[in-house]
């Protein structure tokens, strides 16, 4: 069977339709198809921060474990890797997260509201016990954010991430991953909650989404990575690529902020970051080292501020209050500036 690419360009090229724009919005078709699947995941026996934190993370970022691939394979800069990975994780950690919260405020933990008798209190009850649990899910996945950027920042301090420093993120990314997947058997035993049929058919819709999405992405950044000249153009490629493969954090983000899930909006966001760091950086570290620059180093202290930042706020507000979704997407606006402008 020829790739999908081969078959889109068959279609789309006798049309006249082989263009950024066409590739563009077939990648965003089928990412809206999988955010419709992945929340049918939720009455399928995966709960809200699981979704983010195992399945959402993959889904998402597919995109820059092809990239890695992509320059690994064709003896691209390293440098571009790891602009790739930071724009990718600074932008959820900032932006994702701040401007849902400026439109429609992050609460995991709702605020307590005058209760009914009966079975209705024992039901908010019920809601406080699940948000509680969440927000303790999330606060332990902003720690592994903390505990792997740190990771990278220290082991970056001689100027580089070699082979070594490689294999340790790749086996503290799979340790982690471990581990989420037995807390949640652990807890659909304890709930007495199984997996059906349609759970494992919309896996098999999000991988095919998933595929068709990351074939696209491929056409898109081989593109790119041919223009000479402007901003767009090569010589971006790290920031263009990173803002391009972070578009579907940013659907599942604006989306699951409008459906008032704060708790899918948050570890979707923060969960994507370990495919970046450690994973991807990880994973080019053991072909070739990874330059760490000015731009890198400020970057990743960025980031350890926004993971504590949101750990404070998820234990004094229960969320990410409007005005701190303004402080991080200002946080944003100056990353942007520090890193093309400055």
């Amino acid at each position: 069977m020829p790739p999908i690419r081969t078959v889109l360009s068959s279609l789309l090229d006798p049309l006249g339709l082989a263009h950024p724009a066409a590739y563009l919005v077939i990648f965003l078709g089928v990412s809206l198809v999988m955010v419709w699947r992945l929340e049918a995941m939720l009455s399928h026996g995966l709960e809200g921060t699981a979704l983010g934190t195992l399945l959402m993370p993959y889904c998402s970022g597919l995109g820059n474990l092809i990239f890695v691939y992509l320059m690994a394979t064709r003896g691209g800069e390293a440098a571009e890797v790891l602009t790739n990975c930071l724009v990718n994780n600074v932008t959820n950690l900032t932006l994702l997260l701040g401007l849902p919260a400026l439109c429609w405020g992050l609460a995991v933990i709702p605020r307590k509201s005058a209760g009914k008798a009966g079975k209705s209190a024992r039901q908010a009850r019920g809601a406080g016990v699940e948000s509680q649990i969440n927000r303790l899910s999330l606060l332990l996945t902003l720690a592994a954010v903390f505990f792997f950027t740190g990771a990278v920042w220290v082991m970056g301090q001689d100027g580089r991430l070699t082979r070594t420093d490689g294999l340790i993120l790749v086996g503290t990314f799979l340790f982690w991953q471990c581990f989420q997947v037995f807390d949640v058997m652990k807890s659909n035993v304890r709930h007495r909650v199984s997996f059906g049929l349609m759970f494992y058919v919309d896996i098999a819709l999000v991988l095919v989404c998933a595929y068709g999405m990351y074939e696209s992405i491929d056409w898109l950044v081989t593109w790119l990575s041919a223009q000479r000249g402007g901003f767009v153009s090569h010589e971006n490629l790290g920031w263009l690529s990173g803002w391009l493969m972070v578009l579907p954090n940013g659907v599942l983000a604006l989306y699951w902020g409008w459906k008032r899930r704060a708790d899918v909006v948050y570890a979707s966001q923060v969960g994507d970051g370990h495919i970046c760091i450690p994973l991807c950086l990880g994973v080019f570290a053991l072909v070739q080292p990874l330059p760490t620059s000015g731009f890198a180093e400020s970057s990743l202290l960025l980031l350890l501020g926004a993971a504590a930042g949101h750990g404070v706020c998820l234990m004094l507000f229960g969320g990410l209050p409007r005005w701190a979704g303004a402080l991080f997407t200002g946080a944003y606006g100056w990353f942007v500036w520090s890193g093309l402008l400055a």
